[in-house]
């Protein structure tokens, strides 16, 4: 199924978010990555999923994403180099009307906690709560695809102090 995927991305300042849910455990790894496209497999608790995302202008993109197996998406990552595989807790709620998504890293990318909000435009306004902290959409280190290849524990302090 395709569709126009438009998030934002933000860092996530203090614990003002936890107790709103409980947190569902992803493993993910890219399969193939371009520099316009990655093909990505994901285990999100049960449910195994293959997305393709091509870059877009600004903070859009397009994106399929396929349910598949849990046994395939399962085999899928074990083809993978165990440090290329992403580790989070996601925790999806919703706050001042809009849904929210924080992802707690763990492995590599342990320390890094991010929040996405999913819009219908670039443009779209919305609350921004007071856990939100530094706006990342447009920072590609924090790309999910890009932690896969330098974690965010390899960074060093002078690119964790940038924001």
């Amino acid at each position: 199924m395709k569709q126009q995927e438009i998030e934002r991305k933000f860092l996530v300042k203090n614990d003002g978010w936890r107790g709103r849910a409980e947190g569902m455990l992803f493993r993910q790894g890219y399969i193939a990555r371009t520099q316009d496209r990655t093909v990505r497999v994901r285990i999100a608790g049960e449910k195994g999923t293959l997305t393709i995302k091509y870059r877009g202008e600004g903070i859009a993109r397009s994106e399929f994403e396929y349910s598949i197996p849990l046994e395939e998406a399962q085999a899928l990552l074990d083809g993978l180099d165990p440090g290329e595989i992403i580790e989070k807790k996601r925790f999806t709620f919703e706050e001042n009307g809009d849904v929210w998504e924080v992802d707690e890293f763990m492995g590599a990318n342990e320390g890094l906690i991010v929040a996405e909000i999913e819009l219908e435009s670039e443009e779209q306004n919305f609350a921004r709560p007071d856990w939100l902290g530094a706006e990342v959409s447009k920072i590609s280190r924090y790309l999910n695809v890009e932690l896969s290849k330098l974690p965010y524990r390899a960074w060093g302090s002078s690119l964790k102090a940038e924001n």
